[in-house]
């Protein structure tokens, strides 16, 4: 219908500008008729964006449509402020048709406004004001009579009857101020409601712009580190952040630095404004109550940092308790969690952690809209965000805990962080695939570049997996690799040791430059990359996994392979000596020996393939079956076969055990361990 796609163009236009309002935040409707298919009579009907979507990418499907004529009716039956909660579930009630979204706590907002399109958003000018000490006088003082103040109200059917009482009331209005919480507008037409919106965020920067006072954070008293070493610093703070924020449960990490994080953390006021905590409903759901600031100089010692990193961690959950014992009722929710979702650093920057990477992405976005609003509230008066009563009314939610509980159940790996090396390409390729898509995140490590970022954008985006050039007998190299990886996705927790090469040659006719190249890449290059996750790990303290994509020829001695078979059982033995090592850190070592993975492989491609099937007398094209008829199960092994043993060694079912060699062969008897 076409009020439905004008209202969506408004939304995707309105969520793709992050001065209007955040991910996922906010929510717009249009008012219009339709022909109901039972009595095909004309019924009125309101779509607006459903609970948990974003409007930025808003579609259809996206919607929830409910009957105008229902909904209205609820006024009649409602309780009361006291019991409005109640009144959600009848929103299911007063839906037209099948499918589209589940109702928003704001629906009652659009659907009791007497205006034929309605937007809500959070604008981080337009919470400026609503979260300034005197937001109603500045209100007053901004607008006139043509945007009208509605104090703070928890969003519900009250705040919608609230909404349309002004609405009606004052009808020269364009809109409200929602005190500690955002802005909504609405318009006879889709195209003047959005213009109202707009000129609501508008005038509004404008006046912060032209009447806010300078430095309202206060001087400077610590400049940010340079780039280089702010970034260096990061990436040694993160596991070591990461595993304390990880305390009740594993969460990904995410990793900002930018001018308005870096500006904040420099000024004298932070520590005091980041106490306050955020105050639009949006912002401290995905941020908690209020950070955690490192109150030390960028320059302090790291190890001193870390001591009082810990210290802080542990003041933080013990007042998060407190928090949860002043507010909660015999009705709460249990507490979900005590540590915290935002960590600043002064001169490095702001960690921001949840159960996914685009999770903790959306919380550090939520915060830098959060400072946005100090800055804004601070330049033109006193930032004064809801009470803490408030926030736990709205962070304990008992509707917000059911949105929790309809969440689907998380993939096997999910908050896990795995680096893939050989990543590129044949069974690298499979298993970083693989890991991705059983919910970990993925680094894609491999010497080709261009073969590392075509696999990571084959699998998702940036939240789901990355690439890294690294050359694994660079020792250099490969803590760049695990630096990039830290402040991609906090930390790492499975490391695949799988870059490989093969020279197939007799004894006599082995270089050698082809046994330095053999070994520098397998046995020294799984060594290096082995110590630096077992640092990155322990820094951790969330345990994790290593595996080493071994080989049957570890075990196996064949004709022609004196160099690849001996760097395969020095892998093979760094496994054993490595758990027995790792073991008490909670590090699980092990391997996986393959066996004739001809299609699809790396190694087989680059002249491996030939220089084996000449070894046995049988066509390249033909290897692969001929592996296969020697096997006991007479099966060619393929790369998926051997990301689905990486899978089973680390998805939690074999969660002790460490140590062990899984062959993956279709059954090579000479090769069985013994």
């Amino acid at each position: 219908m076409e009020q439905v796609q004008a209202l969506l163009g408004r939304s995707n236009r309105l969520g793709a500008d992050p001065r209007n309002t955040n991910y996922a935040g906010g929510n717009t409707s249009a008012k219009g008729s339709s022909t109901d298919p039972v009595t095909g009579r004309p019924v009125d009907l309101m779509w607006v964006k459903g609970s948990g979507g974003d409007l930025g990418t808003l579609k259809e499907s996206g919607l929830a449509v409910l009957r105008l004529d229902r909904l209205h009716a609820l006024v009649d039956v409602y309780p009361g402020v006291e019991r409005e909660d109640e009144i959600v579930a009848a929103f299911d009630f007063c839906l037209h048709g099948r499918g589209g979204a589940a109702p928003s706590i704001d629906t009652a907002m659009h659907g009791l406004v007497d205006a034929p399109h309605v937007d809500h958003l959070h604008p981080d000018a337009g919470i400026a004001f609503a979260t300034a000490a005197d937001g109603e006088a500045l209100t007053k003082a901004c607008f006139g009579d043509r945007v009208a103040w509605v104090p703070w109200r928890r969003p519900g059917f009250q705040l919608g009857l609230d909404i349309a009482a002004i609405r009606r009331d004052h009808p020269e209005a364009i809109g409200v101020i929602l005190g500690g919480h955002g802005i909504t507008a609405w318009g006879a037409s889709s195209e003047e409601c959005e213009a109202h919106s707009l000129e609501i965020i508008q005038t509004a920067q404008r006046y912060l712009d032209e009447h806010g006072r300078a430095e309202p954070f206060g001087p400077v008293v610590h400049e940010p580190l340079p780039e280089s070493e702010r970034r260096v610093r990061a990436a040694a703070l993160a596991p070591v952040i990461r595993g304390l924020a990880s305390t009740d449960s594993p969460q990904v990490g995410h990793f900002t630095d930018s001018d308005v994080v870096l500006d904040f953390l420099s000024r004298q006021r932070h520590p005091e404004l980041a106490a306050l905590g955020t105050s639009c409903p949006d912002h401290f759901l995905r941020t908690k109550v209020r950070p955690l600031v490192l109150d030390l100089p960028p320059t302090a010692p790291l190890a001193d940092v870390v001591t009082r990193l810990e210290q802080l961690h542990e003041a933080y959950r013990e007042d998060y308790g407190s928090y949860y014992e002043r507010h909660a009722g015999p009705d709460s929710p249990p507490m979900r969690g005590a540590d915290p979702a935002i960590v600043l650093v002064p001169g490095v920057g702001m960690f921001s952690f949840g159960r996914d990477k685009q999770t903790a992405r959306v919380a550090g976005e939520f915060y830098v809209n959060a400072v946005n609003v100090m800055r804004g509230a601070e330049s033109v008066s006193r930032y004064a965000p809801i009470d803490e009563r408030e926030k736990f009314r709205i962070e304990y939610w008992s509707l917000e805990e059911a949105k929790l509980q309809r969440m689907p159940k998380p993939k096997p790996l999910a908050t896990r962080v795995a680096l893939v090396t050989g990543g590129g390409s044949g069974i690298g390729r499979a298993v970083a695939e693989r890991l991705a898509a059983e919910g970990a995140c993925v680094v894609v490590a491999d010497r080709n570049a261009d073969s590392a970022r075509e696999v990571a954008e084959g699998i998702g985006s940036a939240d789901v997996a990355v690439p890294v050039t690294v050359d694994v007998t660079s020792a250099d190299g490969i803590l760049e690799a695990f630096q990039a990886a830290v402040l991609a996705f906090g930390g790492v927790d499975l490391v695949v040791n799988n870059a490989g090469l093969s020279i197939s040659k007799p004894l006599a006719e082995t270089t050698e430059a082809d046994w330095d190249l053999q070994h520098d890449v397998m046995a020294k290059g799984s060594f290096l990359v082995s110590q630096r996750a077992a640092k990155v790990m322990r820094d951790q303290g969330m345990g994790g996994d290593i595996v080493y994509i071994s080989s049957k020829n570890a075990v196996f001695a064949g004709p022609n392979n004196v160099a690849y078979g001996a760097a395969k059982a020095d892998q093979a033995h760094q496994v054993r000596l490595l758990a027995a090592e790792l073991g008490a850190d909670g590090i699980r070592v092990n391997g996986i020996n393959p066996d004739g993975v001809v299609r699809g492989s790396g190694i087989f491609a680059g002249g491996w393939g030939a220089q084996r099937a000449a070894v046995y007398g049988v066509p390249e094209d033909e290897l692969g079956a001929f592996y296969a008829q020697r096997t006991l199960l007479k099966r060619e092994v393929l790369p998926s076969h051997v990301a689905a043993a990486v899978f089973a060694l680390t998805a939690g079912d074999l969660s002790l055990t460490t140590g062990l060699h899984v062959p993956v062969d279709a059954g090579v008897a000479a090769a069985f361990l013994r």
